[in-house]
Protein backbone atom coordinates (compact mmCIF):
# COMPACT_ATOMS: atom_id res chain seq x y z
CA UNK A 1 0.00 0.00 0.00
CA UNK A 2 1.27 3.38 -0.94
CA UNK A 3 2.38 5.79 2.15
CA UNK A 4 -0.33 7.97 3.04
CA UNK A 5 0.20 11.35 1.46
CA UNK A 6 1.97 9.85 -1.13
CA UNK A 7 0.77 10.51 -4.80
CA UNK A 8 -1.47 7.14 -4.99
CA UNK A 9 -1.30 5.31 -8.35
CA UNK A 10 -4.74 3.03 -9.19
CA UNK A 11 -5.43 -0.44 -10.04
CA UNK A 12 -9.10 -1.39 -11.40
CA UNK A 13 -10.46 -5.13 -9.99
CA UNK A 14 -12.98 -5.48 -12.35
CA UNK A 15 -15.92 -3.45 -13.01
CA UNK A 16 -15.70 -2.06 -9.37
CA UNK A 17 -14.11 1.48 -8.70
CA UNK A 18 -10.18 1.80 -8.42
CA UNK A 19 -8.17 0.74 -5.82
CA UNK A 20 -5.32 2.30 -4.38
CA UNK A 21 -1.93 0.86 -5.81
CA UNK A 22 -0.83 -2.11 -2.96
CA UNK A 23 -4.91 -2.82 -1.48
CA UNK A 24 -5.57 -5.75 -4.20
CA UNK A 25 -1.86 -6.93 -3.26
CA UNK A 26 -3.55 -6.86 0.91
CA UNK A 27 -6.49 -8.29 -0.19
CA UNK A 28 -4.72 -11.52 -2.15
CA UNK A 29 -2.61 -12.12 0.94
CA UNK A 30 -5.98 -11.65 3.50
CA UNK A 31 -7.80 -14.11 1.11
CA UNK A 32 -4.65 -16.29 1.53
CA UNK A 33 -4.29 -16.31 5.46
CA UNK A 34 -7.47 -18.42 5.27
CA UNK A 35 -5.72 -20.71 3.48
CA UNK A 36 -3.52 -22.30 0.48
CA UNK A 37 -5.90 -21.92 -2.64
CA UNK A 38 -5.64 -21.80 -6.46
CA UNK A 39 -5.41 -18.34 -8.43
CA UNK A 40 -8.91 -19.17 -9.78
CA UNK A 41 -10.07 -19.54 -5.40
CA UNK A 42 -8.58 -16.23 -4.58
CA UNK A 43 -10.75 -14.62 -6.85
CA UNK A 44 -13.63 -16.16 -5.40
CA UNK A 45 -12.37 -15.62 -1.87
CA UNK A 46 -11.82 -12.19 -2.38
CA UNK A 47 -15.63 -11.84 -4.05
CA UNK A 48 -17.23 -13.70 -1.07
CA UNK A 49 -15.31 -12.12 2.01
CA UNK A 50 -16.94 -8.79 0.17
CA UNK A 51 -20.59 -9.83 -0.49
CA UNK A 52 -20.08 -9.39 -4.24
CA UNK A 53 -18.74 -5.84 -4.02
CA UNK A 54 -15.76 -7.05 -5.60
CA UNK A 55 -14.93 -8.75 -8.81
CA UNK A 56 -11.67 -9.88 -9.44
CA UNK A 57 -10.51 -10.62 -13.21
CA UNK A 58 -7.82 -12.71 -14.16
CA UNK A 59 -5.79 -10.25 -15.78
CA UNK A 60 -5.73 -8.36 -12.28
CA UNK A 61 -5.05 -11.32 -10.17
CA UNK A 62 -2.59 -13.38 -12.02
CA UNK A 63 0.29 -10.31 -12.79
CA UNK A 64 -0.48 -9.57 -8.99
CA UNK A 65 0.19 -13.29 -7.61
CA UNK A 66 3.56 -13.17 -9.65
CA UNK A 67 4.54 -9.98 -8.02
CA UNK A 68 3.86 -10.52 -4.76
CA UNK A 69 5.35 -14.10 -5.13
CA UNK A 70 8.46 -12.62 -6.54
CA UNK A 71 8.46 -10.14 -2.84
CA UNK A 72 8.48 -13.90 -1.10
CA UNK A 73 4.85 -12.73 0.31
CA UNK A 74 3.67 -16.20 -1.08
CA UNK A 75 5.24 -19.63 -2.10
CA UNK A 76 3.39 -21.56 -5.24
CA UNK A 77 3.06 -24.86 -6.23
CA UNK A 78 1.55 -27.19 -8.44
CA UNK A 79 -1.16 -29.76 -7.07
CA UNK A 80 -5.00 -31.06 -8.01
CA UNK A 81 -7.86 -28.87 -7.44
CA UNK A 82 -11.49 -29.52 -6.78
CA UNK A 83 -12.02 -30.50 -10.31
CA UNK A 84 -9.00 -32.78 -10.40
CA UNK A 85 -7.22 -30.23 -12.91
CA UNK A 86 -3.82 -30.02 -12.67
CA UNK A 87 -3.87 -25.85 -10.58
CA UNK A 88 -1.07 -23.82 -9.41
CA UNK A 89 -1.63 -23.38 -5.71
CA UNK A 90 -0.74 -20.56 -3.37
CA UNK A 91 -0.11 -20.30 0.56
CA UNK A 92 0.85 -17.40 2.67
CA UNK A 93 4.58 -17.07 4.04
CA UNK A 94 5.87 -15.86 7.53
CA UNK A 95 6.93 -12.95 5.65
CA UNK A 96 3.61 -12.21 4.19
CA UNK A 97 1.99 -12.94 7.44
CA UNK A 98 4.36 -10.03 8.28
CA UNK A 99 3.21 -7.84 5.88
CA UNK A 100 0.00 -8.36 5.87
CA UNK A 101 -0.35 -7.38 9.23
CA UNK A 102 1.38 -3.47 8.63
CA UNK A 103 -1.10 -3.48 5.29
CA UNK A 104 -3.75 -3.83 7.64
CA UNK A 105 -2.31 -1.34 10.42
CA UNK A 106 -2.01 0.76 7.84
CA UNK A 107 -5.23 0.68 5.71
CA UNK A 108 -6.98 1.16 9.38
CA UNK A 109 -5.05 4.32 9.72
CA UNK A 110 -5.43 5.67 6.10
CA UNK A 111 -9.28 4.64 6.68
CA UNK A 112 -9.98 6.42 9.82
CA UNK A 113 -8.46 9.64 8.87
CA UNK A 114 -10.72 9.81 5.59
CA UNK A 115 -13.57 9.09 7.73
CA UNK A 116 -12.79 12.02 9.63
CA UNK A 117 -12.20 14.29 7.37
CA UNK A 118 -15.34 12.99 5.37
CA UNK A 119 -17.30 12.88 8.38
CA UNK A 120 -16.51 16.52 9.05
CA UNK A 121 -19.32 19.25 9.50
Amino acid sequence: MSAPGSDIRRQRVGNTPELPQGTFDMLVLKALSLGPMHGYGIGQRIRQLANDMLQVEEGTLYPALYRIEARGWIKSSWGLSENNRRARFYRLTRSGRGRLAVERSEWEHLSMAINRVMQAT
